[in-house]
């Protein structure tokens, strides 16, 4: 399994990103897939996974200001984010797990003040 994530950049406060992650391998759910990031200095953390088709759930920081979503044709994991705040920069990494976590190299989001 392979994930390759990006999308990421400098933005506004205030601004909006989508992300995406493509995924490569066989036999794929994506119930099992969804995005976390990491700050400097921070341990890294949730921002939106899938539990099902029609079911997710979202890390307390971005409750509200995140959709995931995902192309099942495309092989493509979605991360949309509004209201960027300067708290939500970091590293966003794109996460499949099965028997493991497998991680995407991550991209970086910065949003300036």
């Amino acid at each position: 399994v392979q994930l390759q994530a990006s999308g990421g950049g400098l933005v506004q406060a205030g601004g909006s990103l989508k992300l995406s992650c493509v995924i490569s391998g066989s036999e794929i759910n994506f119930d099992n897939m969804g995005w976390y990031r990491q700050a400097p200095g921070k341990q890294r953390e949730l921002v939106a996974k899938f539990r099902s088709f029609d079911n997710s759930i979202f890390g307390e920081p971005v409750k509200g200001r995140v959709t995931i979503s995902r192309d099942t044709t495309k092989n493509t994991l979605y991360l949309q984010i509004y209201n960027l705040k300067p708290e939500d920069t970091g590293v966003y990494y794109c996460n499949y797990f099965a028997n493991g976590d497998y991680w995407g190299q991550g991209t970086q989001v910065t949003v300036s003040s």
